[in-house]
């Protein structure tokens, strides 16, 4: 497989386990699998996402169903097969990628914000949980601006770069190891929730439409095809 042949050059033996992260039975049972062969799970990053880019009347019920269970489900069945057990060595720590389609809305995004919405909702919120019952595993979420991978192949940004998947992940592994809360990049988390909350949401539409052109940036969107 690709993802195995990149890191042929580790020392250390790479593990691949397929799964479809729209199937909770093979969620499941593929949680299991690597439960017993390899052991406990330290660290579980939930980074597998779908998009599809185009006005909600024209999605189908398909569409949406997919989006939900592989951006805002996958991740909660998956932390449930293995926070239990970090629970249990009080020790672990839960990295969700989401995006920052999880704090603004976008047209031709509509249920994929949606999905990052639960997301965002759903990893801070468990965040709290631990630390109300005293658990020494954190919850990081990310929540970043297009990164350039191909998925959103077509995407038009009038100020904001699409940002570089290798320096990308090295702020994410950064945000882990330092056990940072939330992680919304380029523009920070608390700007954007500040402009919500001090803007008039006209003001607020004015500026992500015609000064950042965030609403303009799915116009000629492509995707991997």
């Amino acid at each position: 497989m690709q993802t195995k042949s990149e890191f042929s050059h580790w020392e250390k033996e790479i593990l691949i386990y397929p799964c479809d992260l729209a199937d909770v039975t093979q969620i499941r049972e593929v949680s299991e699998k690597i439960k017993n062969e390899v052991g406990n799970v330290d660290i579980l990053i939930n980074n597998a996402g779908v998009v599809t880019g185009k006005y909600f009347h024209e999605h189908t019920h398909e569409n949406i169903e997919q989006s939900m269970l592989i951006n805002s489900c996958a991740p909660m069945h998956l932390t449930l097969e293995f926070l239990p057990e970090m629970m249990v060595r009080n020790h672990g720590a839960v990295c969700t990628v989401a995006s920052s389609a999880g704090l603004i809305s976008n047209p031709k995004m509509s249920v994929y914000a949606a999905s990052k919405w639960a997301a965002v909702g759903w990893s801070d919120s468990v965040r709290l949980e631990m630390k109300q019952l005293g658990k020494n595993i954190s919850f990081t979420t990310i929540m970043p601006f297009f990164i350039n991978t191909g998925m959103f192949d077509g995407v038009k940004s009038k100020i904001l770069p699409m940002l570089d998947p290798e320096k990308t992940s090295e702020r994410i592994i950064r945000a882990i190891e330092k056990e940072r809360k939330m992680l919304a990049m380029p523009l920070p988390y608390w700007f954007i929730r500040f402009s919500q909350g001090i803007l008039p949401l006209s003001v607020f539409d004015w500026v992500m439409r015609d000064v950042l052109g965030i609403y303009d940036t799915m116009k000629e969107f492509k995707g991997r095809g």
